[in-house]
């Protein structure tokens, strides 16, 4: 999980304009890009199993319907990017600020991975379980 945070921390770093800018995003996406995949993976196979010991406990929990939102929201966020603005990335690749659809999914993809790891880290606290 904390590898996949971290992969997704420093490309949206890069879309927002902050971090990395002397390598071309084309670089650091194709670089980044399959180990975000393959994190992502093994994430969401041991959430899964996770969520499978005690199915009823997490039902239950509205921070873990939350995070599952959030998660949704942020795989939308990620193919929206990867199906428009990413596409002309040639046109921008080499600028120092990236276009304003790059900017905006970096920051939105940036808010709302930071949500799902605070969403989660909440869930076993269990303060909003519903009856």
């Amino acid at each position: 999980m904390c590898a996949f945070a971290g992969l997704v921390l420093m490309m949206d770093l890069r879309l927002i304009g902050i971090g990395n800018m002397r390598t071309p995003f084309s670089q650091v996406h194709r670089s980044l890009f399959p180990w975000q995949v393959v994190f992502m993976t093994s994430s969401t196979i041991t959430g899964l199993l996770l969520v499978y010991t005690e199915p009823l406990r997490f039902y239950s929990n509205f921070l873990f319907w939350i995070k599952v939102v959030l998660m949704v929201m942020a795989s939308i966020n990620a193919l929206a990017f990867h199906r428009g603005t990413y596409l002309a990335v040639a046109k921008w690749d080499l600028d120092l600020m990236p276009p304003f659809g790059a900017r905006l999914a970096g920051a939105v993809g940036l808010t709302l991975w930071a949500a799902v790891v605070v969403a989660g880290r909440l869930i076993a606290y269990n303060w909003f379980t519903t009856p």
